[in-house]
Formats: structure tokens, sequence, C-alpha cells
């Protein structure tokens, strides 16, 4: 493969040039140590895994980057407390330590402590809240124990009355109690993570190909598609891992997936006033449940989640019941003063999570609710030969990807040691004070990092640039070239949907399309010319 450019910062770049160079090299080329299926977070990790190791790589989606489970989270970085409820004391601990190594050494620009309050209302009683503020203080211990920092995520505390509706001004204040604040890791954006990890991969010498559907795996390879011009071909490999999350099972047989859908809904910020903190709303008859209100610092707020089980086919885009919609609000105003209409949802989107099915093949889905199901990830060998990563969540992707490097390393005999990806920063990372010191504006810093002065420069060269693409969300045409020229988007979906999160809104998603595209557009013609 020839060197896409000497600088990191181009060996980081995707663009739709470098797809078609590299896509060309891969399809008949010579023989790769490991080819990855899936470009969410495991298998963007899975990538990078890899090639840190030195191993040769493609890595192939047959959408985009994050086009799958990985966009539709809650957008935490969860340290394990509802594990701990269920006696998953080793989900509980790993989770811990992926989220240290995310907050501390591999991601710090895109994942922060967020506040979350659990307000004390008459649905909560005190043996409720005695056992969520014990819960609290297990979910610290398991901080201490994974060895992340106390400057890095607060202890909990108890809050007066006062002191909660200042953080949640929205909450209705007759009987209120007080509240209890908690803190997790909080993801600028997934998608934003995915891309990073992406990158990071591509830098390391990693092919990374959207648009390429592989049509069929063997252990030797896989024969693909190119979604964009229809052309088929084989990519062949030394391993093949199958991270196609909910899709596992349409790739390799025997894999059994249960999906599990959560479900969130899009408001306004101005719908429920200013929110320094999210909102652990606990669910009625429920003691290890809550929906959560997640304030997303860009005009939006996100009300999530639910956990319900998806029987039938698979949906690209999974669609939002008006059962989950009315089940959300419903929790979200037994707290409030002033309850949330229909009408003022703006947008939802629903996720699959990936839930390993370990109920016996003749009784398919029976036992527990998927709300129950064990998060623990597993890797498995089919008989052909095909390494699958199944099960696990958003937080513990790093994990998922080493095991299942480790798996193909160990069954393919590659020439290849430990994964160093516990302490590999991703593309933009930055210990805190150097992120502090950059010269670009904040809310730049907590998507891009130390890239967010190039991307500003963008701006400061053309003013056209430095214009919102809408009136009310923060988004700059800046940003959408630096996607296009850096991040792999190809077109106004990509953009709209993944690189940044306007196509949650309907509404905006239809404002903003013709000026994304008449951009797409100057880019493409560019590019010819």
């Amino acid at each position: 493969m020839s060197p896409v450019s000497s600088t990191p910062a181009a060996r980081a770049s995707l663009s739709a040039a470098r797809r078609s160079r590299e896509l060309t090299d891969a399809v008949g080329g010579p023989v790769v140590d490991v080819l990855v299926v899936g470009l969410g977070a495991t298998g963007a990790g899975a990538a990078l895994d890899a090639a840190a190791r030195g191993l040769s790589v493609v890595a192939v989606d047959a959408h985009d980057l994050a086009f799958g489970t990985s966009r539709w989270s809650s957008k935490l970085i969860h340290g394990g407390l509802r594990y701990l409820a269920s006696a998953q004391l080793d989900v509980a601990h790993e989770s811990a330590v992926e989220r240290g190594v995310l907050m501390e050494r591999t991601a710090p620009h895109l994942v922060r402590a967020q506040p979350f309050v659990l307000p004390l209302t008459p649905m909560v009683s005190r043996g409720q809240a005695a056992l969520a503020w014990a819960g609290f203080r297990a979910g610290d211990t398991l901080r201490l124990a994974a060895r992340t920092a106390r400057a890095t995520l607060p202890a909990p505390r108890r809050l007066s009355a006062v002191e909660t509706r200042h953080l949640a001004p929205a909450l209705r204040s007759d009987r209120l109690r007080g509240g209890l604040l908690s803190w997790d890791g909080r993801l600028t954006d997934d998608a934003r993570l995915v891309t990073a990890l992406a990158r990071t991969a591509a830098a390391r010498g990693a092919r990374i190909l959207t648009r390429v559907r592989a049509l069929e795996l063997t252990s030797s390879g896989a024969r693909i598609r190119d979604e964009l011009t229809g052309e088929e071909g084989v990519i062949r490999a030394r391993a093949v891992l199958n991270a196609s999350g909910v899709w596992a099972g349409d790739l390799v047989d025997g894999i059994r997936v249960r999906p599990s859908r959560g479900t969130h809904l899009v408001l306004r910020s101005d719908r429920l006033g200013p929110l320094p903190a999210g909102l652990h709303v606990p669910v009625p008859g429920e003691t290890n449940r809550f929906v959560l209100v997640l304030p997303q610092g860009d005009g939006r707020v996100y009300v999530g989640l639910t956990d319900e089980p998806v029987d039938g086919d698979i949906p690209d885009v999974p669609e939002v019941p008006e059962t989950d919609v009315g089940f959300l609000l419903d929790v979200l105003g037994s707290v409030l003063d002033v309850p949330v209409q229909r009408e003022d949802v703006v947008g939802a989107f629903a996720g699959l999570r990936p839930l390993l099915d370990t109920t016996s093949a003749d009784r398919p889905g029976s036992g527990a609710r998927t709300a129950d199901v064990s998060r623990r990830h597993a890797v498995l060998t089919s008989p052909e030969g095909v390494i699958t990563v199944v099960g696990g969540k958003l937080t513990t992707y790093r994990r998922m990807a080493e095991d299942a490097v480790d798996a193909a390393v160990a069954a393919r005999r590659l020439g290849a040691g430990p994964s160093p990806t516990a302490a590999l920063p991703l593309v933009g990372a930055a210990a805190p004070h150097a992120l502090a010191a950059l010269r670009a504006p904040r809310r730049l810093v907590q998507r891009y990092g130390t890239e967010a002065p190039a991307v500003q420069a963008l701006a400061d060269r053309d003013p056209r640039l430095g214009e919102r693409v809408l009136p009310d969300h923060p988004v700059t045409g800046a940003e959408l070239l630096w996607a296009l020229r850096h991040e792999g988007a190809l077109d106004e979906t990509d953009l709209l949907d993944r690189r940044t999160r306007i196509g949650l809104v309907p509404e905006d998603r239809a404002a903003a399309l013709a000026a994304v595209r008449a951009l797409v557009g100057e880019v493409t013609a560019a590019r010819r010319d």
C-alpha cells in the first residue's frame, strides 16, 4: 500500500479519494493479516487494535462509520453500576476500568464527567432512596478499584431540595425532599468516537472502507460489493473478524443475537429550561431502572431510554414506536412541574443492542427480559474459521476489540504482540491542561480536541464557512468541510446524520439539506478539477 502522506494529520485523514485508492488496492490484492467487517465502535476498535500491533488491516462497512448501534446510544460511558445490582461483578469492574481508560488516556477530549441528579420525590420511598445512595457509593468504590482519579469523577453526595431545584429547575417542588448527585462518563458524541477510532486506525495503516458490503465470509476473506458502483470482488485475509453487531448472524451461521431496543426522545432545551445536570428519573415499580434526561449543549435534550426485545427482521434504521414515546413521556412527567406533551417531541431515535442470545436453541427468546440479559461479550469462532465478536456495550468496545484480535492472532498464528490500545491516544486526544490552552472555541475542542484550531482556521479563511448551517444549531460549514476532507464523509446523509446530529430532528434536517448538499457538490466538483 502506498502511503497517503508522511504527516501524521494526513495519515489520519479519511476522504473519498483515499477510499477509492485503497479499495482498488485491497480488492484482488495481496493477502492482509486481518479483515474486519463492521465499522461501529467494536469494529473500528478492532481495526485500530490490529493495526496498532503492526498487522495489515482492511475494515469494511456496508454503510458509513457508526451507521448502526454505535450512533444510537445514550452517549454515556457507564461505570458499571447497574451490573453491580445484578451481581455481574466482572462486567461492572470491566466497565469501570474502560471508562477510566477513555476519560484519562485515550479520549479525554471526547469523554468528560457528567453530573446526574436523582430527585427524591414522593414517588421515591426512603427505602428506595437508601438503596440508590448505597448504589452510588458502590459505584464510587468501583471508580477507586479501577484507579480512576477523584479529579476525573467527583464523589456522589446528597443534595438539599434547594440544591436539587438549582440543578434542575423544571422539577416539581411540591414535597421534594432533596436529591442524590452522582457522576458518570459522558461522550460528546458516540459517532465521533467511532470516527476517531477509524482515523486513528488509518494513521496506523489500516484501510477503512465504507460503502463496501460483505456478501460472503470465509476463513480466508470475503466476497464484497462496492455499494457506490455495484462492482464485486474478493478481499483475501489470514483472519476474518465479524463485528457487524445485530447483523452478525446474517453473515455467520450459528450466531444468535437477541436485539433490545433502546429509544430516546429529542426535545428542545428551552422546553425544560436550564439543566446544569442530567436527571435520573426512577421508573415506577422498578428498583434499578431509570429514565435519563441528558442535556446536549446544542439546544437539545435527550430523554431515554427503553429496553424492549425486538423480534423479526432487523432494519437498517429502527423505528420508534408510539408506545416507547408514551412510556418515556409518562415517566418524565412524574417529576416535572409542567409535563412535556407529545407535540414537544421534535425527534426520536432508537438503537438495537446486540445482546448474545444464550437461551436454548429450541426455545429462542425464552427466559429473562432483555433488560436482564447479560451485557457480557463473547468471541466465537465458526466451524469455517470466521471469528465473531458480539454482545457487550459501547463502554467496553476496546476490550471487546482486544479480545477479538487476540483470538485472531492465536488462531492464525499471526506475528503480533499484546494490545497497546489501553494507552494509545485517539486522534485529537491530549491532557486536559493542553486542551484548555488551545486557541479555539470550547465547543470545537470538545468535538475535535487538538484538531479544533485547524477546523476553526477553515472558518477564519472563509467567513461563509464560519456561519451556522442552521440559526438554532451550532454546527458551521467549516465542520462539514472538515468532515468531507478528513473524516470520511461521502454525502449529505453522512454529514447530517453521523458527523453532526442535525438529522435527529426532521424539521432541522429538511431546513439544512439544501445547504449541505450544495457544499458536498462544491467539494466533489473541486476534487474532479
